[in-house]
C-alpha cells in the first residue's frame, strides 16, 4: 500500500476546518451576507469586524488551499491511468450535484469534480513541475482579470444577491426553513447562477490553483521535498506580502459602505491575488514547523479529520443545515456568534473521524466512492484510494 503523506492529511485537515470559518455564515444568514456585511443595512462595529477579520485571514484561503491539495492529489493518481481518474472525478461532480440539490447551496464539490475533469489532462502532459507551476499562475491571474473586467463593465445598482429587499430576504428564510420541492427549486436556480461563474471566471482561479498544486507536487514542495528554512523562509515572505496587499482593500471596502462594484468585484482583485499566496504560506507553515507540530497529539488528530476530509465536508452541511434549518436557529445569529459554534462543530468532526477510523482504512464516503470508482472504471487496484 502507498505509505500516506502525514502533512498531506494535516494540511487538507486545516483547509476542511478553516473553510468552515466562512462557510458558517452561509448556512445561518442570507445568500448576500457571504461577501457583503451591510446586506440589510449598516452593520454593526463587531460585525464589520468580524467580517474584516475573516476577510484578511480566512476568506479564499482556505478554498484556495483545498484545490491546491486537491492538485497535488490528481498528480498522485496519475499512474491509475485515465478512466480511474475520470470515474473518480465524474463521481466526484455526481456528488455535488446532489449536494447542492438536496442538502445546501454552498457546495464546492461540483465546481472541484468539473474543473478537475478539465485540468487533469493538463497535469498529464505538463512537461515539467515549473511549466505547472507557471501554468497554474496565468490561469489564476485570467481569472482575476476577468473579475476586474466584469467590475468595469457591471452596472453599478446591486442585484437582489448582493443587497436583497426585506421581503426577499424572509423569503430566503422561509424556503430554507421549509424546505421540501420549493427548497430545491431555489437551489437549483442558485446552482445555476454559480455554474454560470465558474465557467466565466471563478473556474480560471480554480483551475489555476489546481495545476499549481500538481507542480508543487511534481516537484516534491507538497511531499515535504525541501528544506525546513526553506518553508519557513517562504511562509515569512509571502504570508505579510499577501496580507499587505489585501488591508488596505478591506479599508476600502468598509470606508465606501460596501459598494457593490467596489467590493463585489474591484477590490475583490487583492483578495484573490494575496488569498493564493496567503494559502501557499499556510501550507508552507505546515511544512516548514512540521517536526514540532508532528509531535502534537491534536496535529494527529486534525491529519485524521483530513484522511476523511470528504466524509468531513459533508458531516459539516449535515450537522450545520440541521441546526440553521431544521431546528430553526437560522438568522438568529451575528457573524462572531457564529465563530463561538464552529469549534463545536470541528469537535463533532474530531469525534466522528477519531471512532470511525479505530475500526476502517477509510471513511464511509471515502470508501463508497473508491467502490463506485472500481465500477465505474473496470480497474481495481491494492493501493490506498
Amino acid at each position: 500500500m502507498r505509505p500516506r503523506i502525514a502533512t498531506l492529511d494535516f494540511a487538507r485537515g486545516i483547509a476542511i476546518f478553516g473553510i468552515l470559518l466562512l462557510n458558517i455564515s452561509a448556512f445561518a444568514l442570507p445568500k448576500a451576507a457571504y461577501l457583503n456585511p451591510a446586506f440589510a443595512g449598516q452593520p454593526s462595529l463587531r460585525d464589520a469586524w468580524t467580517w474584516a477579520i475573516l476577510d484578511a485571514l480566512a476568506q479564499s484561503k482556505f478554498l484556495m488551499m483545498f484545490a491546491i491539495l486537491f492538485g497535488g492529489g490528481i498528480y498522485l493518481l496519475l499512474p491509475r491511468g485515465k478512466h480511474w481518474i475520470q470515474s473518480r472525478l465524474s463521481l466526484l461532480v455526481m456528488c455535488g450535484l446532489l449536494h447542492a440539490t438536496f442538502f445546501w447551496d454552498g457546495d464546492i464539490l461540483l465546481s472541484y469534480g468539473l474543473i478537475g475533469l478539465v485540468c487533469w489532462r493538463m497535469v498529464r502532459e505538463g512537461r515539467s513541475s515549473q511549466s505547472l507551476i507557471h501554468t497554474g499562475i496565468v490561469l489564476y491571474l485570467i481569472g482575476v482579470a476577468v473579475l476586474l473586467m466584469l467590475g468595469f463593465i457591471s452596472t453599478p445598482k446591486p442585484g437582489s444577491f448582493w443587497l436583497p429587499g426585506p421581503a426577499e430576504i424572509q423569503y430566503e428564510q422561509s424556503w430554507k426553513l421549509k424546505g421540501g420541492l420549493e427548497a430545491i427549486r431555489n437551489r437549483l436556480d442558485l446552482l445555476s447562477s454559480s455554474l454560470i461563474a465558474i465557467g466565466v471566471q471563478y473556474g480560471w482561479e480554480l483551475a489555476g490553483a489546481m495545476l499549481l498544486g500538481a507542480g508543487l507536487m511534481r516537484s516534491t514542495w507538497l511531499r515535504g521535498g525541501y528544506s525546513l528554512r526553506h518553508y519557513r523562509h517562504l511562509a515569512a515572505l509571502l504570508l505579510p506580502f499577501s496580507l499587505l496587499i489585501q488591508i488596505p482593500a478591506i479599508y476600502l471596502q468598509w470606508h465606501l459602505g460596501w459598494d457593490y462594484r467596489w467590493s463585489g468585484f474591484l477590490l475583490q482583485a487583492p483578495r484573490e491575488i494575496g488569498g493564493l499566496m496567503q494559502a501557499v504560506g499556510y501550507l508552507a507553515l505546515c511544512y516548514g514547523f512540521w517536526p514540532a507540530l508532528s509531535r502534537l497529539r491534536l496535529v494527529h488528530w486534525i491529519s485524521q479529520v483530513g484522511r476523511m476530509a470528504l466524509t468531513n465536508y459533508l458531516l459539516q452541511t449535515l450537522i450545520c443545515t440541521t441546526f440553521f434549518n431544521i431546528f430553526g436557529f437560522y438568522q438568529q445569529f451575528d457573524r462572531l456568534q457564529l465563530l463561538a459554534l464552529v469549534p463545536l462543530v470541528w469537535a463533532i468532526n474530531l469525534l466522528v473521524t477519531l471512532a470511525w477510523l479505530r475500526y476502517f482504512q477509510q471513511g464511509p464516503v471515502e470508501w463508497v466512492w473508491r467502490k463506485l470508482t472500481v465500477r465505474a472504471s473496470g480497474v481495481e487496484l491494492k493501493t490506498q484510494g
